[in-house]
């Protein structure tokens, strides 16, 4: 069932809901929305309205008092989206709203957002065994992997095109090959003047990379290699490839002592937010 008002003139509250909505998903005015898109939006806006609604009859949301200077802040927030007041006023005016009604469903907005964080800070606190254990269980969060700086070169494979022709493309990256022996520093010119990938524009850099992001027969090649050395001629769906392994970057394990604060702060925001939807499925 729709818990959106009825009626033709749905409170601020919901109004802004819509609003907000819109934005975030679409990062859109609502009236500039497809059809299914405004459903979409009116549909999350019901959900918020509604969760926002039922919150703010608790006896929590009744204790909590949100100061003036703290709700004009969050206005001038809002405020800070447009290019300048006109454009303000004009899209609240679109959306059913002025400057007082806005201040009002962002003091009820402010106030939601304080009771959800009390809630939350009655969850059980995290205790170092908890800690612990999180990072014996996961060790592969704690890994990053051996990358190797890459860089190379490519002369592909065409039969349109007589000088990629499969034995025109490799005498040519295999001449590239010699060249690279004589003279291995040349490695970035070469890339720029030959090779047929986008990177000749970046010298031929393919970045740092991990295992498995390269053609199967480059990564084993990349892998194989010593830092600073440059591979024989390699082939793959695309054609004839150099590579040169420039740096080695070993893998690296997290101490516990590096992770502990980190993984603390996680445990802790899972169970505010367990103790958060506990306390709204008892509403």
């Amino acid at each position: 069932m729709s818990t959106q008002p009825q009626d033709s003139t749905p409170p601020a509250a919901y109004r802004y809901h819509r609003l907000r909505a819109a934005s975030q998903r679409f990062q859109c005015q609502f009236e500039a929305l497809e059809t299914a898109q405004q459903r979409e939006v009116e549909r999350l806006a019901e959900r918020t309205w509604a969760l926002e609604s039922r919150v703010l009859r608790t006896p929590e949301a009744r204790d909590t008092v949100i100061s003036e200077r703290r709700l004009t802040e969050a206005c001038t927030e809002v405020r800070r989206r447009y290019a300048d007041e006109a454009e303000f006023v004009a899209d609240l005016a679109r959306n059913g709203l002025d400057v007082a009604t806005l201040r009002l469903a962002l003091q009820r907005e402010l106030i939601f957002d304080a009771v959800m964080m009390r809630v939350g800070a009655r969850a059980a606190p995290v205790t170092a065994e908890a800690v612990r254990a999180f990072y014996d269980a996961h060790p592969a969060q704690f890994t990053t992997p051996e990358r190797r700086t890459v860089r190379h070169i490519l002369i592909t494979i065409n039969a349109d095109y007589p000088e990629n022709s499969r034995e025109a493309a490799r005498a040519r990256i295999e001449q590239l090959a010699a060249e690279l022996q004589a003279q291995p520093d040349s490695f970035g010119t070469l890339a720029q003047r030959h090779s047929e990938c986008p990177t000749a524009l970046e010298a031929g850099q393919l970045g740092t990379l991990p295992r498995g992001r390269l053609y199967p027969e480059l990564d084993a090649a990349l892998f194989a290699l010593p830092a600073g050395a440059i591979s024989g001629v390699l082939e793959s769906e695309l054609g004839f490839h150099l590579l040169w392994c420039e740096r080695i970057e070993p893998a690296r394990v997290v101490t516990f002592e590096q992770a502990a604060s980190h993984i603390r702060e996680r445990l802790e925001a899972s169970q505010q937010q367990a103790a958060q939807k506990d306390w709204l499925a008892r509403l």
